[in-house]
């Protein structure tokens, strides 16, 4: 019967991620695409390099403020309804989620009055050549804090009823908006009208907006249409237990906190780059203003979204894990905790593993296809293709510990990571340059990645061993694909212009089939894929006649 248990939680981990991880890769993948006609659209590549560096330094307090205003509600959402919902009680569930709502309205309209308020401060003191340019940017952002917090809210309720389509269906649909509102307003401002180029940063800023409000009306049209199920499930709740409005809160509160912090763990390392690049850069190099600028944009803009595309998937499965532990904590069950905790972390190799090798061997024309070539942006993919290995691992450990209530843990390793990366950040850009934040990340995220493990063997002594021979073979034969796929470049660029888009655009796509189908051969011969996906890979495998 366990078996059997764990069996239905692996599937329903693979589903749920599959569909998450589509919605996670093809908003990212939108995301990162319409950044080649937006910056062509923007000028010459200076411009638009300084015109994307811009966009960021808005974007980064952004992420922070929006996470202050959900303030981890809709992880701590997912987990408490689907902890109620195990149990029966689906009456409590629809409580916690008519409670956040009227919370994250709130923290919302907070949260964008501040941003508002700080704009000029947090421009002041980013690598923003001019503060007017920052604070307009940093203020066009403003307007989607108020309703992504509300939008949040409903994902993790209808993730808490282990429900994925919805959510994944929604991120694809604010991004598609989100791009075409972007694309469009930069072609009329730049190309027709020859307008200002932060004119056309802050309504592209602003389009995260325009997105969000399609998606909340999609989610709540999902909500509206399920409205007769989830009036029966009401019905039938058992083992309700009568929990007061205040109590409700102050849970909500209380489980969103850390889901806050280490959600934002990510968003704060970029704000320690973005606050200490300048200052360092300025007084180690002769780089003027603008130049700082422009790298600080390569660096932490350019290559970072393409990585997103990538690290999407760690926050796929890591969202898909959450109410599954959450579900099996509140049975009491820490060895199923144990085993699905070393099962997420061992389908996030099995994925970002090769996914991020294969970017290391194509950075040179994936950069050059996004944003045109430059030396210095393919130098700085391939050092953050390998960085989204240790980002990815920090994204699941801390879900998962969030999720299986080891807070102080969790809280306590992004902390050591972060002064780790506080502590080096200076002398390693002093050493190393703009190289030296990306290291100083691997090590701050490494180390709070480390911290997380050890405290789940502690608690669930999950089979390390059997998590280390599954890593060290998915990292053989990802090294294996890497080795195919660079031969494959090589041998492509004796008879293609690397400089070019279209030379780019065919090396990339090729080098992918040719990734993927070494990969998926590999995996399947090996019956790694079998272990981690159970049937699925199995009647893959039968069907292709790999023995």
């Amino acid at each position: 019967m366990n078996k059997k248990k764990q069996k239905s939680s692996q599937e329903t981990m693979v589903a749920g991620s599959a569909w998450m991880s589509i919605g996670s890769v093809v908003s990212r993948l939108l995301g990162a695409l319409y950044i080649i006609p937006w910056m062509s659209w923007m000028g010459d590549q200076s411009t638009a390099n300084a015109a994307n560096a811009l966009f960021n330094i808005g974007y980064t307090p952004y992420a922070l403020f929006l996470s202050i205003a959900t303030a981890g509600v809709p992880s701590s959402i997912s987990k408490q309804v689907s902890y109620y919902n195990s149990i029966g009680d689906f009456k409590t569930g629809q409580k916690i989620y008519k409670k956040g709502l009227q919370v994250m309205g709130i923290t919302g309209v907070i949260s964008a009055s501040l941003m508002f308020l700080l704009a000029p401060v947090l421009a002041e003191a980013s690598p923003a050549a001019s503060v007017a340019e920052g604070t307009q940017v940093i203020r066009s952002l403003t307007p989607a804090l108020l309703i992504i917090p509300m939008m949040s809210v409903t994902r993790g309720y209808i993730q808490g009823h282990n429900t994925m389509a919805p959510s994944a269906i929604s991120q694809i649909l604010e991004q598609v908006v989100r791009v075409i509102f972007m694309l469009v307003s930069v072609y009329i401002i730049r190309v027709m009208f020859n307008g200002s180029m932060v004119n056309a940063v802050s309504l592209s800023t602003f389009a995260a907006f325009v997105g969000a409000l399609a998606s909340i009306l999609y989610l709540a049209y999902k909500v509206w249409q399920k409205r007769a199920a989830l009036e029966e499930e009401i019905e039938h709740s058992i083992n309700h237990q009568e929990v007061e409005t205040n109590k409700i809160f102050v849970a909500i509160v209380k489980t969103a906190i850390p889901f806050v912090m280490v959600g934002a763990g990510i968003t704060l390392s970029q704000l320690i780059d973005q606050y200490t690049y300048e200052p360092v850069m300025s007084r180690i190099t002769a780089w003027t203003p603008k130049e700082i600028e422009e790298f600080y944009g390569i660096a932490a803009a350019n290559a970072h979204k393409l990585i997103m595309i990538v690290l999407s998937l760690g926050s796929a499965m890591a969202a898909t894990s959450v109410p599954l532990i959450s579900s099996l904590v509140a049975k009491g069950d820490m060895k199923a905790v144990g085993k699905q905790f070393n099962n997420s972390i061992q389908l996030l190799f099995l994925v970002l593993f090769p996914a991020s090798v294969g970017m290391f061997v194509v950075a040179s024309p994936l950069y050059s296809l996004f944003y045109g070539q430059n030396d210095f942006g393919t130098e700085m993919t391939k050092i953050s293709a390998i960085m989204t290995l240790f980002l990815g691992l920090y994204t699941i450990l801390g879900s998962n510990l969030l999720a299986a209530s080891k807070v102080r843990a969790a809280v306590k390793a992004l902390m050591f990571g972060l002064a780790a990366k506080l502590i080096i950040q200076a002398p390693l850009l002093i050493l190393f340059k703009t190289n030296g934040m990306l290291y100083a990340n691997m090590i701050g995220f490494g180390l709070a990645a480390y911290f997380m493990m050890r405290s789940m063997y502690f608690s669930t002594k999950y089979d390390f061993k059997l998590l280390s021979k599954r890593i060290l073979l998915i990292g053989l034969l990802s090294l294996t694909m890497m080795l195919v796929t660079w031969l494959t470049r090589e041998i492509m660029w004796l008879f293609i212009d690397e400089s070019s888009r279209s030379g780019s655009v065919i090396v990339v796509g090729v080098v992918a089939v040719v990734g993927v189908l070494t990969y998926g051969y590999l995996i399947l011969k090996t019956r790694l894929a079998e272990k981690l996906l159970g049937n699925m890979a199995k009647r893959a495998r039968v069907k292709l006649h790999i023995r």
